[in-house]
């Protein structure tokens, strides 16, 4: 029996202070010993007879005696510090000439001695003499290397081949990983061909072992490539051996509620192959799915396998802690999320700094605004989704650096044997300033630039003052917006405006004035939804120049309009500002009265829809289609600011600004009581760039039906740049079977898909 968390390693055994040698004495024919004196011959170990091997007695007598060392010793006599008598001649007579009388003679004829064996030294060359050049002539280049040659002599070219993994669906996994193929063919020298076929041996081994061939063997070799020459051919051959299986599964862990659960979520089963990913997921499963059915503080220990080599099976036992079964309780929270983690450690000055002041900055939101956010009920059986869609909630607002939703027990029981548990959210505020600003262009629009200022908790909680502008060469605007999200209940925002607007279309000419209020559920690209809806009220004043058929001449009027209006969606889109897929649904209701010496009542409607189908990876079919119609008043009672147009950017694309439909006798748009507009695209993307074609197609009535005739056609063309915030899209497009006084080109460039 073998657990699979543990290694067995084999090895060699050596008995320490043990060794043993043969010598072998030459053969006849390999060679004689060399010429010269032969050696003594030396006592051979003879065997005993029981057996044994004895060693013959040693002679410890000295190679020279003492008297004959003692006779050969030069002597030594008188004063020790005398000068060394004259070593004897080769013949044994002393060496000719008188010897010294003194010591001082004697150094003196050894410094004569010495001057004498010694050449003059010559005359110092003036090369030496001449000063240094300086440092910045010299040339401190490396010499130049052919490295091209070099790395062609030190790389070799190598091919791959593996047996064994294809059997088990290994294959792809082992390409994907392998250190032979990730080198591409090339390595500097067959060393590294073979250490990298040793790891992936090791890689073979530990991916048949993850499916569950836990006795799996793998070799490799390298060897040249009789197909190629020049090459070597790396070989990794690897046996998978028998499939371990699961046998009994056990969880070691505290009854639950209901009985069985862990089994159930853990799924796994005797007869299973014993897989790593399978058995891992099984693991994941219950951490996951435990804390959605009231375990909040579930912990899953280290699994033990214990394997059988006879039988090939394999005993599960999984240790899990289940800590109480729990119900939602209160709300708490605290700012700063790490003055905990920080305790007990040495900060800096700047941390120390940072946070003082994050104890005395006040929390964005109190408990009682987090409790609007929250949508489950107290008491309520725990669900960690509940927890997660509070945090992300908080999240959505965009009013924290950081923010994390985690549970507490409180040692307070609840019904059914739980605890009751709160929820500590620790905050930490951001900033709650935004400075934006967009730039566009289009033709019959011109140059448009909008900016805004949001301060988005000046009024707390969520209270935003938002101050935004338009400066074009065809409008100019100002608007002040207070708005208050999550007002009284989650997803709910309300909003009063103020605006000044002026517009300068060759349709009309206006000055308006406009107090609104609404309430509103709506999408942020952080927080998509699917069903939106505004209802509210407006208040416009309007100073509007028109063309007056009954005088057959330009005049200006002044028209008060109190209006209702109503909006409800529906957005299926995966995404709010570049959909690839679903579909979206727009109905726009708003009653109405405009006021110019009689009141006149009427209603105005719109219904969109739009839909997106990738047809590939890098391309998307994106259409769309838009009717709209005002009912209960004559096209000439209603200011032109409030009739339908079409034409533009985000409309019929080809044609300029409010082009298209009915128009005067002195040739401007005078819009209609109807319409109806049509588009189709495909969105090409590579990368962050994409190319998308379109076709157009509209027209706007005098009538309150869209009768569909004499629709007009524009086709173009469009780049997209891929960003963060969005695509920038360039659009340029021409009307079809083009009408005098219609524009040949119109450029669009916004944020932003066209539909």
């Amino acid at each position: 029996m073998k657990r699979i968390w543990l290694a067995a390693l084999a090895g060699t055994a050596c008995v320490p202070g043990f060794a043993h040698a043969q010598i072998s004495d030459p053969k006849p024919g390999q060679g004689a010993p060399p010429s010269g004196p032969a050696p003594a011959p030396s006592a051979a170990p003879a065997p005993a007879q029981d057996g044994t091997v004895r060693m013959p007695p040693v002679d410890e007598s000295p190679i020279v005696p003492d008297a004959q060392f003692e006779a050969a010793m030069p002597k030594i006599e008188g004063d020790i510090n005398a000068p060394l008598e004259a070593m004897p001649s080769p013949t044994g007579s002393p060496t000719p000439g008188p010897a010294p009388a003194t010591q001082g003679q004697a150094a003196q004829q050894v410094r004569e001695h010495a001057e004498e064996s010694f050449a003059a030294a010559p005359a110092e060359d003036p090369e030496f003499a001449r000063p240094l050049p300086p440092l910045s002539e010299f040339k401190v280049e490396p010499p130049v290397e052919d490295k091209v040659a070099d790395k062609k002599s030190l790389t070799i070219r190598y091919t791959t081949h593996e047996e064994g993994l294809s059997a088990v669906g290994l294959a792809g996994l082992f390409e994907d990983l392998s250190a032979l193929k990730n080198g591409g063919g090339r390595a500097a020298n067959t060393a590294m061909v073979a250490a990298r076929a040793r790891e992936d041996e090791r890689l073979a081994i530990r991916l048949l072992q993850s499916r569950g061939y836990y006795d799996a063997t793998a070799i490799s070799t390298v060897d040249q490539n009789p197909q190629t020459p020049g090459t070597v051919r790396a070989t990794i051959s690897a046996t998978a051996g028998p499939l371990y299986r699961l046998g009994d599964v056990k969880v070691a862990s505290d009854p639950t509620v209901p009985p069985g659960l862990l089994l159930d979520e853990l799924n796994l089963n005797p007869g299973d192959p014993i897989e790593a990913e399978r058995v891992q997921g099984a693991e994941a499963n219950v951490a996951l799915r435990l804390p959605q059915q009231g375990y909040p503080f579930v912990k899953v220990g280290q699994r033990d396998i214990l394997l059988d080599g006879e039988t090939h099976v394999g005993d599960y036992t999984l240790p899990i802690e289940l800590g109480p079964r729990a119900v939602f309780g209160d709300i708490r929270t605290e700012v700063g999320g790490d003055s905990g983690a920080r305790r007990g450690e040495r900060a800096s000055r700047s941390e120390r700094r940072q946070e003082r002041r994050r104890r005395v900055r006040q929390p964005a939101f109190d408990a009682d605004h987090i409790r609007v956010l929250r949508r489950y009920k107290p008491g309520a059986l725990y669900d960690i989704r509940a927890v997660d869609d509070l945090r992300e909630a908080m999240i959505a607002t965009s009013l924290f650096s950081t923010v994390s939703v985690e549970p507490v027990r409180t040692g307070q029981a609840g019904p059914d044997d739980t605890e009751v548990v709160d929820l500590l959210v620790r905050q930490n505020p951001g900033r709650p300033r935004t400075l934006a600003a967009e730039l566009g262009y289009s033709t019959g629009q011109g140059i448009r630039l909008t900016g805004s200022w949001t301060h988005r908790n000046l009024f707390p909680p969520e209270g935003a003052l938002i101050v935004a502008g338009v400066l074009g060469t065809q409008e100019q605007g100002l608007t002040t917006t207070f708005r208050r999200s999550n007002a009284g209940q989650r997803d709910k925002t309300f909003q009063i405006a103020a605006a000044l607007n002026h517009q300068d279309y060759d349709a009309y000419e206006s000055y308006t004035g406009t107090l609104s209020f609404r309430f509103s559920r709506d999408s942020t690209p952080i927080w998509q939804k699917r069903w939106t809806y505004f209802y509210g009220a407006e208040l416009v004043g309007a100073n509007e120049d028109r063309w007056n058929y009954n005088s057959n001449r330009r005049d200006r009027g002044t028209w008060l309009i109190a209006a209702a209006p109503l909006f409800l969606g529906y957005d299926s889109s995966d995404n709010l500002l570049n959909p690839t897929r679903g579909f979206r649904i727009k109905a726009n209701a708003s009653p109405e009265t405009s006021v110019r010496g009689a009141a006149r009542p009427y209603a105005r409607f719109m219904l969109e829809g739009t839909y997106y189908q990738p047809v590939s990876d890098s391309i998307v079919i994106a259409g769309r289609a838009r009717v709209g119609s005002i009912m209960g008043i004559a096209r000439d009672d209603l200011p032109p600011s409030r009739r339908y147009y079409s034409g533009g950017g985000g409309s019929v694309r080809g044609f300029g600004y409010q082009e298209l439909g009915p128009r005067s006798p002195d040739g401007k748009p005078v819009g209609g009581r109807s319409f109806n507009e049509f588009a189709i695209e495909a969105r090409y993307r590579f990368g962050n760039y994409g190319i998308v074609p379109f076709i157009d197609a509209g027209q706007v009535y005098e009538g309150i039906y869209p009768t569909g005739k004499n629709i007009r056609f524009g086709a173009g063309i469009g780049g997209r740049l891929y960003t963060n915030f969005g695509p920038i899209r360039v659009d340029v497009a021409t009307p079809i079977n083009r009408k005098p006084g219609e524009s040949k080109v119109s450029l669009y460039i916004s944020i932003g898909q066209a539909f």
